[in-house]
């Protein structure tokens, strides 16, 4: 069966400083460079045809190195940023296609980008909580459809992370591709509803350590036949 192996980018300069990151472009510190070292050696016996990645930057180096530190991941395979046709900043480097059978196309795509915290970005959480009301701050944190102060809510996030996965991801591992992908704490949230069937109460609460993979094993209908945390 296809193997979708999720993992949530390591360790950010943010995560680190206990600040509301959301769409700032904060990257890897030193222990979330380590973190997906660790799990690159922790996918080594999963073939990837296909990876996935947000346009955010911890994420992105998280991809690479899972795909450049692998000792089996890769196969021998390059891994390889595709970009988007429209944008006319890649020099027509989309239109290369090249030698696919030694490459692994990694597409970004902000469907898989962080949940928006709009004006709380930036702001450290502790402070904001003893400021605004630590009541209030978890409930714009962890509610489904509370959206803090200019943001998203997780309902928004899912809004537009599961369609992107049932559209983009969830082809390729109807036809056996093993697919990774690397994204955040509230995109694969939305995933993990999706793929575990968790309802809106119980989808906020569920936690999810940097640079962890998790391995679904996923049928041809799409359906998940199997789940490990590989801690």
């Amino acid at each position: 069966m296809a193997k979708l192996i999720l993992v949530r980018h390591g360790q950010s300069t943010w995560n680190a400083a206990n600040r509301f990151s959301g769409w700032v472009d904060v990257p890897l510190n030193r222990v979330g460079r380590r973190e997906a070292m660790e799990a690159a050696k922790k996918i080594s016996p999963y073939q990837i045809d296909v990876c996935f990645t947000s346009l955010l930057v911890r994420a992105l180096e998280t991809t690479a190195i899972c795909l450049t530190e692998c000792e089996g991941a890769c196969g021998g395979k390059s891994p390889v940023f595709k970009h988007d046709a429209d944008d006319p900043n890649w020099h027509g480097w989309d239109k290369y296609e090249g030698y696919k059978s030694e490459e692994i196309p990694i597409f970004t795509s902000p469907g898989l980008d962080e949940r928006h915290y709009g004006d709380l970005q930036g702001f450290n959480k502790a402070e904001m909580a003893q400021k605004i009301g630590q009541d209030i701050v978890h409930e714009w944190r962890r509610s489904f459809s509370v959206r803090p102060p200019g943001g998203e809510s997780l309902e928004d996030t899912a809004a537009r992370t599961i369609p992107f996965f049932q559209n983009r991801i969830l082809p390729h591992l109807k036809q056996d591709d093993n697919v990774l992908v690397s994204a955040h704490g509230n995109s694969l949230r939305s995933i993990i509803m999706y793929l575990d069937q968790l309802s809106q109460e119980e989808v906020p609460n569920l936690e999810l350590a940097t640079g962890i993979p998790i391995v679904y094993e996923i049928n041809k209908e799409g359906k998940v036949s199997d789940k490990v945390v590989l801690k």
